[in-house]
């Protein structure tokens, strides 16, 4: 890992690091709420993974955001995945 680990993130798919800047964040709030945090700032557990098609691809082929959760994640938000790739 390089020393300016601040702005680092591991993407949940590939477990590489990168800088937060390159990848998308996903949230789960207090009241169970996930959803895709285009701020990268919003209160919660967040998920990061890289914004690549190739690890949005694998996280949406294998449901990585239910085990990243440990609950089930809705698959609306799977198909917004799917459907856009403008993050």
């Amino acid at each position: 890992m390089p020393n300016n680990a601040k702005n680092l993130r591991k993407c949940a798919v590939c477990r590489i690091h990168a800088d937060k800047s390159e990848m998308i964040r996903f949230v789960k709030t207090k009241d169970e709420k996930i959803f895709l945090d285009r701020s990268k700032t919003a209160d919660g557990r967040g998920v990061w993974v890289h914004d690549s098609a190739e690890c949005i691809q694998k996280l949406i082929k294998k449901k990585l955001l239910n085990t990243a959760f440990k609950c089930s994640v809705s698959e609306s938000l799977y198909e917004e995945l799917d459907g856009k790739r403008e993050f």
